[in-house]
């Protein structure tokens, strides 16, 4: 059985590791962000994470966020730290998908004010005005009660707000699908990423150039199933295609909330299990 930490560890390296359309990987850098800037990020980040069940999930992303700091100067890892942090916090006893429940419905104000602070440290792309409960001012709210004021335009805040429903029932089961299938971990996280991503836009995407070109990313990922990926040389050139899309215009369209989702899922199959070592990577 592995350890949390070592849940949340390699969580980080697989998700920054697995070839997913758009996103850095260990052969696709952009050019103001690095993969080694991902690993320093997981080294750094992962044993405080690991232990926000002792040290509260708002502290543990605070801290998380400054250690990375050290390492690296952009934001690499927020919204990996704030699906992690609350899933590290369910302990080891407790099923995955009802324990989460419990942490965020006790997450308080104190919780809301050290997220708030990392927030803020991390600088994250497309970061605008909130009407209710902006993150650079004092917040007045329990962490799932802003979450949920902001779900409708932010994926993580759409896992808080709904107990994580979209891991589990959308990302987790394409994982297991794609390792049942292929038995190739890194197939099965593309598959992870793929289907998250046909099902739901892409709020980075969003924010960075609106729901329209979100909504284009989401139908072509689900093209990219429906021709046949992995197994035909039309899913292969789909998935090919989405890639090179993706990555035009400046790496506007990045679909990094998505690989947010998708190092959750790693966390939830290395906990739980569903991924054994060694492993055919």
């Amino acid at each position: 059985m592995l350890s949390i930490v070592e849940c949340v560890h390699l969580a980080c390296v697989l998700e920054a590791t697995a070839r997913k359309p758009g996103n850095v990987h260990r052969f696709q850098d952009f050019d103001d962000l690095a993969y080694q800037e991902f690993l320093l990020s997981a080294m750094s980040a992962s044993p405080i994470v690991a232990e926000s069940r002792q040290m509260g999930v708002g502290q543990a992303v605070l801290q998380g966020i400054q250690a990375t700091r050290r390492f690296v100067n952009t934001n690499t890892n927020l919204g990996m730290i704030l699906l992690l942090a609350p899933l590290a916090a369910v302990p080891r006893e407790r099923d995955l998908a009802t324990g989460i429940i419990d942490v965020l419905d006790q997450l308080d104000v104190t919780d809301s004010r050290a997220v708030f602070e990392a927030i803020c440290l991390s600088q994250p792309g497309g970061l605008g005005d909130a009407p209710e409960q902006d993150v650079r001012k004092e917040p007045t709210l329990p962490l799932k009660a802003i979450m949920a004021l902001a779900k409708d335009r932010d994926l993580i805040a759409k896992q808080y707000a709904g107990n994580f429903c979209d891991v589990f029932e959308i990302g987790l089961p394409a994982l297991e699908h794609g390792l049942s299938e292929t038995e190739k971990l890194e197939t099965a996280i593309v598959n992870c990423h793929l289907c998250l991503l046909a099902a739901l836009p892409d709020t980075l995407i969003q924010r960075k150039r609106g729901l329209a070109v979100a909504q284009d990313a989401s139908l072509m990922a689900a093209g990219v199933l429906l021709q046949g990926w992995p197994v035909t040389v039309q899913g292969q050139k789909a998935l090919a295609d989405l890639d090179a899309w993706l990555r035009a215009d400046g790496h506007a369209r990045n679909p990094g909330s998505t690989a947010d989702l998708v190092a959750a899922c790693l966390f939830a199959a290395l906990r739980d299990g569903m991924i054994q070592f060694p492993v055919q990577f």
